[in-house]
């Protein structure tokens, strides 16, 4: 698996630590920015990821701002993209079994190191369930494809 990771200068900090998660364990990322921990837009850095992620350059992204919403909302305009803001390991779960969530959120002001940590793993690890939850991802493509013509 590769992961496509990046930030603002908000989450700057919390993802340096999860690209020291990622290698860890073993997983490829690509780091696509910021560089240091200067004033940055979030919208940039949301786009980098999710177009990463939708262009198959990643299989999965983190995204991660200050509170995870700005980034959050970021990622989302792009098609194909189902990113999900996680502040618990449940939320992590579910949104790989029943939504199969291609970009994982973070705040980096409102998380604990350890907490993301847990949260990144269980997202990782965590596997689509399919089922009658692929019926409701195929209405989000509808709904998707209906605005982006």
């Amino acid at each position: 698996m590769k992961i496509a990771i990046g930030s603002d200068h908000g989450g700057y900090e919390l993802k340096e630590v999860i690209k020291a998660l990622l290698s860890d364990e073993g997983i490829e990322y690509m780091d696509l920015g910021p560089e240091n921990e200067e004033s940055v837009d979030y919208p940039v850095y949301g786009q980098k990821v999710a177009e990463a992620v939708a262009g198959g350059q990643a299989e999965r992204g983190i995204a991660i701002c200050g509170t995870g919403v700005g980034i959050s909302i970021a990622v989302n305009k792009i098609p194909g993209i189902r990113g999900s803001l996680c502040t618990n390991e449940y939320m992590a779960e579910m949104t790989r079994r029943h939504n199969d969530s291609n970009v994982l959120v973070l705040g980096g002001r409102v998380l604990g190191t350890e907490l993301a940590k847990a949260i990144v793993k269980k997202w990782l690890y965590t596997e689509f369930e399919g089922g009658r939850h692929q019926r409701r991802l195929d209405e989000i493509t509808a709904i998707e494809e209906k605005y982006n013509q």
